[in-house]
């Protein structure tokens, strides 16, 4: 199975248990509407601290430069522990289980700590990925973009083993770079793949929107009705492929650890898909 066709397969897999399990989209909502409230809490403070002492000709607050790295953190946090949660329930549903929002949040409070600490480490190699970019120009966009791709690659799968195994970071890292070599194709064609139709879906949706906004007219109550309609649509998109994103996550992980090919995965191929290594 070439690529494309495995991509295809995957993202279809993926679709199939979103469409019978439709509540799991829930956890990708309500790290949305988190991340949200996280960035009030400390980018507020943060930009008055900094304001005050920027109009006197000086330098953000120390102040400042702390809460920006505790929203680092916490905004990473938001993000882990609920993907944490979507991953616990879909794997419940691999199973032929019945997922349940309840659940998916308790087994992500369970794991808290472990979760913490991935925060701090995925933070920190963000900051530092943006360090390298800022002060190498264009070299440090190149370099910092391979590592950038390198760490997703290979750590793709820590989530999973810190949710289902109950590893903690270290042993997670370690765990998903063994996993990764054994699979690295499939990660990297699914990411793609889910990745592509995410970006299709995107664009066809303003596409849509400029040809309705043409054929309505330019005026400035219609730009502003597709401007709406572009930003629902872009958010009802990017929840879309963060769930599928997910569930196919998780699926890796289940094959990977286990040689399982399951639920709505084995429909699609999964048997082709996955080759022994």
């Amino acid at each position: 199975m070439g690529k494309l066709a495995r991509s295809y397969a995957l993202f279809t897999a993926s679709l199939r248990v979103l469409r019978a399990h439709k509540g799991l989209a829930w956890f990708t909502v309500l790290a949305g509407v988190a991340g949200l409230f996280v960035a009030g809490v400390f980018l507020t403070p943060a930009f008055f601290l900094s304001h005050v002492e920027i109009t006197d000709g000086g330098r953000p607050t120390a102040g400042s430069w702390v809460l920006l790295a505790a929203f680092y953190v916490a905004s990473a946090f938001v993000a882990i522990f609920f993907n944490a949660a979507l991953i616990s329930q879909a794997d419940v549903a691999l199973r032929g289980g019945v997922p349940a929002v309840g659940a998916g949040l308790a087994a992500a409070a369970r794991r808290w700590p472990a979760l913490l600490g991935w925060a701090a480490v995925s933070a920190t190699v963000s900051l530092v990925l943006r360090a390298i970019e800022e002060r190498l120009g264009f070299l440090g966009q190149f370099i910092a973009g391979l590592i950038g791709l390198a760490w997703r690659l290979t750590t793709f799968l820590v989530l999973p083993v810190v949710v289902l195994e109950g590893a903690g970071v270290k042993a997670g890292v370690r765990r998903s770079v063994e996993l990764f070599r054994r699979t690295w194709g499939e990660n990297a064609a699914g990411g793609i793949g889910i990745g592509l139709i995410g970006f299709v879906l995107s664009l066809a949706g303003y596409a849509v929107l400029v040809l309705a906004g043409f054929l309505l007219g330019g005026g400035a109550a219609t730009l502003f009705v597709c401007l709406g309609l572009a930003l629902a649509w872009s958010l009802l998109v990017a929840v879309f492929t963060a769930t599928l994103s997910g569930i196919y996550q998780t699926a890796l992980y289940r094959y990977a650890a286990e040689g399982v090919v399951a639920g709505e995965f084995a429909e699609a191929g999964f048997a082709g898909v996955f080759h022994a290594r």
